[in-house]
């Protein structure tokens, strides 16, 4: 498996346009750069790209390794999903091939850019994170935690209903040093950190 590439570590207001940084870290990644290009391409729109993150990685269907590949991309105005995977032929496409799919969504929609940095042996001093977590929420997508509420008398046994927790989670990223190499998840962050920045509203 290739290493994701790290994100561009930009300046938010910066003028210049990374479009070709992005198209080489596709290109980079070997897994299918053209079509992923394409797509991504496609909904950017011509925009100015301001950060961009690049991630591929395997997954396991039974007895078979197939590859899925995400590219985020920040330009001034929104922010830019890719997800493309390969499949074996079927009823409808007999050959094998990939799917894309792209998001578009408005930076003033984005709702929240949640970080979370693993560091091994914290004790030893600062060291760069081990593990780096990726969760952005837009409202698309929310998930609601329950649990039953309860009250400070323990001889209570009245019913309390329910409480719970309605969170956005749209999209995460989960990027290690080990398996993805330590500029992927200085990559990320650096991403993570542009984003934060444009979505100051």
């Amino acid at each position: 498996m290739r290493p994701a590439r790290p994100a561009t570590p930009v300046d938010p207001h910066d003028p210049v346009d990374h479009s070709r940084g992005l198209r080489k870290a596709i290109d980079r990644t070997g897994y299918y750069p053209e079509v992923v290009t394409d797509a991504v391409t496609g909904a950017v729109a011509g925009e100015q790209v301001v950060s961009f993150y690049v991630h591929h990685e395997p997954t396991f269907e039974n007895d078979e390794v197939r590859r899925h590949q995400s590219v985020v991309v920040l330009t001034p105005t929104r922010l830019i999903l890719a997800h493309t995977d390969e499949h074996a032929g079927d009823d409808l496409l007999p050959e094998p091939y990939t799917s894309t799919s792209t998001e578009a969504v408005s930076l003033t929609s984005v709702k929240s850019v949640v970080v979370t940095r693993m560091t091994a042996n914290p004790t030893k001093g600062p060291n760069p994170p081990a593990e780096a977590v990726m969760t952005i929420g837009w409202g698309g997508v929310s998930r609601l935690d329950l649990e039953p509420a309860g009250c400070s008398d323990p001889d209570c046994d009245a019913d309390h209903g329910y409480t719970g927790v309605l969170a956005s989670d749209d999209f995460s990223l989960r990027v290690s040093a080990a398996a993805d190499g330590r500029d992927a998840v200085g990559g990320l962050l650096s991403f993570a950190a542009s984003l934060s920045a444009r979505t100051q509203h």
